[in-house]
């Protein structure tokens, strides 16, 4: 799908508006002249209900809480965040069981931080069956389906989408009680995939992860305006690696001054609620790198501590809603 196609007149950039495909104006109004795809719009072929969605709907119907993981920007912590969100989730109750996607298709890394680099994927009658990292922790990832880990995904947006699909409508879940996915950044083929089919079988809602500086809030921006286009409710905002604890005399430093209010002011900004702050520390990386879990090595560090407090009010909004 088109958002918009630009024309260039007197040197200046004139945006036209995309009616979109499951518009009746679709391929017929004047910004599509000379669109490559007017003739399939006009057709009405687009317009046709996509039968994967209610496959998607059917097969997770069992799964109580679907939450995304978002981030405009790369290298905020986002992946960090998914494992020891759904760490947290799965460690606070055996009862209750957690599973990860990981649609980051072009660079999958909840294998490594989940500790299961190099375990294959096994299928069966019923679909795909993930890889349990614990007895109620489950992960899913194209990392499992690549010969070596250095290999490249060098796909275009539809083979990407399509892989999203398999992965919603092929993989034996269970009964869930979250689904968390790992996103990549920005808001591009992979978050319009995992939304569009997720919409009809609902999506909980997303949690949006950033770093305290200017550069990385604006991005972020993004991402909370792509949520409130696309109709996905917003759980809450967690600044990562907000001041830098040394793990030996335990004193703090800011490596990214918030110079503009960091996350709380963007947060209040942009009418979400402010999940809190999770200090940078290099044994949390570390654990991450050796795919140990940072509640088990560190659990009382102040990064853990502070992530237990925001999943708790996660698990809190998500039974209010």
């Amino acid at each position: 799908m088109l958002d918009c196609h630009n024309e260039k007149q007197n040197n200046k950039m004139i945006i036209i508006d995309c009616p979109g495909t499951q518009s009746e104006q679709a391929g017929k109004a004047s910004a599509c002249a000379g669109c490559p795809n007017q003739n399939i719009c006009s057709s009405g072929a687009t317009n046709q209900p996509d039968p994967g969605m209610a496959l998607v709907k059917e097969k997770l119907s069992c799964v109580k809480y679907k939450i995304l993981i978002l981030s405009g920007k790369g290298g905020v912590g986002k992946s960090t965040m998914t494992s020891l969100i759904s760490r947290t989730l799965a460690a606070d109750n055996p009862d209750r069981n957690v599973a990860v996607l990981d649609i980051d298709i072009c660079g999958p890394s909840q294998p490594r931080v989940l500790g299961v680099l190099g375990e294959q994927v096994h299928q069966s009658g019923s679909g795909w069956s993930p890889v349990y990292v614990e007895d109620n922790l489950s992960l899913m990832s194209i990392g499992f389906l690549l010969e070596s880990p250095s290999d490249a995904v060098i796909w275009r947006g539809p083979k990407k989408n399509g892989m999203i699909k398999q992965f919603l409508t092929e993989v034996d879940w269970g009964n869930l009680d979250y689904l968390v996915l790992d996103t990549p950044p920005g808001t591009s083929d992979e978050h319009l995939s995992a939304t569009s089919y997720l919409k009809d079988a609902g999506i909980t809602r997303a949690v949006i992860i950033t770093t305290p500086q200017e550069v990385a809030l604006l991005d972020v921006r993004k991402e909370i305006d792509f949520c409130k286009k696309v109709g996905i409710p917003i759980l809450g905002a967690i600044e990562n690696m907000s001041v830098f604890v040394c793990p030996k005399c335990k004193n703090s430093a800011e490596i990214f001054p918030a110079l503009t209010g960091g996350a709380k002011k963007m947060a209040d900004d942009m009418d979400i609620e402010y999940f809190g702050s999770v200090p940078l520390d290099p044994l949390l990386a570390r654990c991450c790198d050796d795919g140990k879990s940072p509640l088990i090595e560190m659990p009382d560090s102040p990064s853990v501590v502070a992530i237990k407090n925001i999943v708790a009010r996660i698990v809190q909004k998500c039974e209010e809603s």
